[in-house]
């Protein structure tokens, strides 16, 4: 039977301590992306990067129960809902879709919140995704 995980005291160390590291680049990348190269999408790859990189050292199996699944689909779910209360909420202020001018924060918060939700939408689904793969099409 062939193994398809080892072990390396290496990697885990170097995981552990880079790993904070790379969720606050992820936080930072998507937080910025109003004012320079960055947002929602690339932050959210960033923090779902990093979850593999975890699960690439320490197991798929333990990285999923300890991540859990209902947190990874609350994170989903959530940067959905609040994007889409965004976006109808605009429009029911008079505004177009997404206007956040119409929002009662200012421009830049506006903005922010939205990268932050679609950050949470795109670390979720691509967390989700390599979850599922990783269970080799096997899973419910």
């Amino acid at each position: 039977m062939r193994r398809t995980y080892f072990e390396s005291p290496i990697v885990m160390t170097t995981v552990r301590l880079v790993a904070p590291f790379a969720l606050t680049y992820g936080a930072f990348v998507t937080l910025h992306g109003a004012e320079s190269p960055g947002g929602g999408f690339q932050g959210g790859v960033v923090v779902a990067a990093t979850v593999i990189t975890v699960a690439f050292a320490f197991g798929v199996r333990p990285t999923v129960d300890w991540v859990d699944e209902r947190v990874v689909v609350g994170v989903f779910a959530g940067g959905m809902l609040a994007f889409g209360a965004v976006t109808v909420g605009t429009v029911l202020l008079g505004g177009a879709v997404l206007q956040v001018d119409l929002l009662p924060v200012s421009i830049k918060y506006g903005i922010e919140a939205v990268e932050v939700f679609i950050g949470a939408i795109v670390a979720g689904v691509v967390t989700s995704l390599f979850f599922l793969l990783s269970e080799g099409g096997d899973g419910e």
